[in-house]
């Protein structure tokens, strides 16, 4: 049986479904505040149990002068004071095993992101906090070779472990599901999230940066909860035209309560169904 992983008052795994959302990058405290706010609104009114996401660097944007946030020291300082004020457990990446000790006393969840995968020092210095991790399957990966990714993890003790699907490379600028992923994931022993907006994004599909096809977001977000998910990872933004990185990928804030409420619509109708 697959463990559930307990972050704060939101557990993952236990048969439920539970939302990992939030904006791409960190754009200041204000606009955080304002995605947490209504992402959180959102996610209550579904009655989702919500871990709120935001990355403080995007180290790997597709050209040099991608936008990458507002860095460690203010980003963690952001993201601990939503923690605080709004009472939600909060997820942010990691790119340096120098920096996991310091993100594990601001957030709730470290995640690895997909193209540092097999980063095996990375994995066992996110493993040694204690934190829960999240490691997205790179998109060169096999679903059955993310068991190593999680072993290492293992290995430090930590057993607060998930992993997420977001796409398998498919020739150039393009991502694939392979939905047969998520059971070959979950036979690795730990909950599996679906990334549905990283799933739909173009790498490098704008030349200098990432493009994305946010319009099917929720149709691959639906067949995810049809086959069986424990978590969905969805990015938003208020204007994510404008949004400094992934917005042709990422879904409006204003569309985000009805495409949640179908979502938990049909997880209550195949849990049914089980």
């Amino acid at each position: 049986m697959t463990p559930a992983v307990a972050i704060g008052p939101v557990t993952v795994g236990a048969g439920g479904l539970v939302l990992i959302a939030g904006p791409c990058q960190i754009e200041g405290r204000d606009h955080a505040r304002r995605m947490a706010e209504g992402v959180a609104a959102a996610a209550s009114a579904a009655g989702l149990p919500l871990i709120f996401k935001a990355s403080y660097d995007k180290a790997n944007r597709t050209s040099l002068s991608g936008a990458r946030g507002v860095g460690m020291e203010r980003g963690l300082e952001i993201l601990a004071g939503i923690r605080a004020d709004f009472g939600l457990p909060v997820l942010t990446d990691v790119h340096e095993p120098g920096h996991c000790a310091a993100v594990a006393e601001a957030v709730d969840v470290i995640q690895i992101p997909a193209l540092l995968s097999r980063q095996t020092d990375l994995l066992v210095a996110a493993g040694r906090t204690g934190r829960a991790v999240n490691i997205k399957k790179g998109q060169f990966m096999a679903p059955w070779d993310v068991a190593h990714a999680a072993a290492k993890v293992a290995a430090t003790g930590n057993r607060r472990i998930l992993l997420t699907e977001r796409g398998t490379t498919f020739g150039y600028n393009m991502l694939v599901n392979d939905f047969r992923a998520l059971p070959r994931m979950r036979a690795a022993g730990w909950p599996v999230v679906f990334d549905a907006t990283h799933s739909v994004q173009e790498p490098g599909g704008r030349g200098d940066a990432s493009g994305g096809a946010r319009e099917f977001v929720e149709p691959l977000a639906r067949a995810a909860v049809a086959v069986g998910v424990d978590a969905l990872f969805v990015e938003t933004h208020d204007d994510p035209d404008r949004a400094p990185s992934d917005g042709p990928a990422m879904v409006p804030l204003a569309d985000l309560p009805a495409m949640l409420r179908r979502l938990a619509a049909l997880h209550a109708c195949v849990r049914r169904l089980a």
